[in-house]
This record gives structure tokens, sequence and C-alpha cells, in this order.
């Protein structure tokens, strides 16, 4: 009969250091590469969010003005990356943009307008859960605009980049890639777990259904909107925690920012991971 192994209080209190509590579960056959991924993945985001504190105050002292945008089905990982991104960002001269659906008023206004007044001012950098790109996939998608409100929006996108790109403005579009399999797995996980239920609505469901639809419009904006002033970088998300550490580095390998070669941990991000729309041969969403 086979009992699990457990360290005792001897065992701890004969250990004296992280090498001999190693040696020690080793010697006991205890699992713990779960632990040791977690641990590593940890130490990578921290060396990382160093680099990004360092990013952020080179940007202030320059006058950049910077936005990052996540677009990408439900359930992606867009609000937990932007989480890792902004944690120990200055708050002063960093914002998360994440807007609601229009009002009476600003479905009235021009399309553009209400994300106008979000842009980064000089010396900051803003994040997006979600975007304008709202019309190009998620509105046509559901019902929320017309067939001629999506084809304006997709003549006039490409137009009012370019002018914020002539600006001087630096946008970042991420795509945050998910396999179908997965999200519904991530849909599942959010209803049995209470504090995550309020993540899932009836959209989210739709999104199953209408799966196929997502992927034409996705398609769709890629082809229209892809440029090299303003490029779509895919992200690949089945694995959140290679997500988030690899889309960080994309963004610091984009800036030669203050004290970058001092950085104590790789900042070229895998491009089997991160990659520009037009090198993504296969797409897993």
């Amino acid at each position: 009969m086979n009992h699990k192994e457990f360290l005792t209080s001897e065992d701890f209190a004969s250990l004296g250091s992280r090498a001999d509590l190693l040696d020690k579960l080793d010697e006991k056959n205890i699992d713990i590469s779960t632990i040791l991924d977690k641990i590593k993945y940890e130490e990578e985001l921290k060396s990382l969010q160093i680099e990004l504190v360092k990013l952020q105050q080179w940007i202030k002292k320059s006058n950049k003005r910077v936005a990052v945008i996540f677009e990408g089905r439900d359930a992606a990982g867009k609000g937990g990356a932007i989480r890792r991104f902004m944690e120990h960002l200055n708050p002063r001269s960093t914002r998360l943009v994440a807007l609601n659906k229009p009002t009476d008023i600003e479905m009235g206004q021009w399309y553009f307008m209400r994300y106008i007044k979000e842009l980064p001012n000089p010396g900051e950098i803003v994040f997006f859960d979600r975007s304008w790109y709202n019309r190009a996939v998620v509105e046509p998608v559901m019902g929320f605009c017309s067939d001629d409100q999506y084809d304006k929006f997709m003549a006039q996108v490409p137009e009012f980049e370019h002018m914020l790109y002539e600006d001087g403005l630096i946008i970042i579009k991420f795509w945050l890639s998910i396999s179908k399999n997965e999200q519904m797995t991530r849909f599942d996980s959010r209803q049995e777990n209470p504090l995550k239920r309020w993540k899932f609505s009836p959209v989210d469901k739709k999104g199953q259904e209408l799966w196929n639809k997502y992927t034409h419009y996705k398609e769709q904006m890629f082809s229209k909107t892809h440029t090299t002033y303003s490029p779509w970088v895919i992200v690949r998300t089945n694995n959140k925690q290679e997500a988030r550490l690899e889309s960080i580095r994309y963004v610091l390998s984009k800036f030669d920012y203050d004290g970058k070669k001092d950085g104590k941990t790789n900042l070229f991000p895998d491009p089997n991971v991160v990659m520009h729309y037009f090198r993504s041969s296969f797409q897993i969403d």
C-alpha cells in the first residue's frame, strides 16, 4: 500500500537552506514541479515588472504618449494581463480604460469621440481593456451596429490610427488568441467560482455559439487594419502565465528606455507565443 510522503517537523528542523529543502523533497519523492513552475513564473514576472517601472519613468521623462490595446475573445485573459502590467506602476501616469456601452449622447457622436477623450497625455501610458475595435468584431457579431456603421468604421479606422501615428502617439495592439476548448474551460471555471461568476454574461455564452462568426469578423479586422504603422500583435494565451510574460516582454522590446541594458532578465519575446499578424501562419482561434 502506497503512503503519500510528507515532511515531518524533524525534516524541517534539519533544513538550513532552500537547496536542503529541495534535496529533502527529492529524497522523499515529493513532486513539487507545479510549485517550482509557479515560483519561477513569479520571479520572472517581478523582474519584468521592474523593467516596466523603468519604462514608465522614461515615458514620463520623455513626454511620450503610449496606448496599449488588449483585444480578443471573451476569457482570453485581457484583464489578467493588464493587471500584471499595471500592478507596480505609478497610478499618476498610467490609466486603465474599460468603457461601458455608449450613452445615448455618445451614440449620436462620431464613433471615435469617446475613445479620443481617453487617449494618453504626454508622459502617460494607457491600457485599453477593449477599444474602438469593439465595432470591428463584437458589435457586428452581436448585432449591436448596422452594416453601414460597420463599413464606415472599417474605412475610417486606418486613417484614424495613421493620424495618431503622425501625431507621435505610440499604439501597441494586442489580440489575445484563445482556442475554443480553452475558452469553454474558462467559462465553466467562472461559473463554478463565486469570486469570478460576475465575469460571466449571456454575451459570453454567445461567444461559443457564434464562434465562426467571430472568426470571420476577426479575420476581416486583421486584413483591413493591420498596417505598418499600427500592426496587430497576436499573443497565444491558452497558457495564461506564458502569455502575460511574453506580452510584457514585447512591450519592453519596443522601447530603448533608460537602464534597459541593466535588466536582469530576457527582454526578447518568444516568437512562438507573440508574433505579428502576417507571421501567424497558424492561429488557435
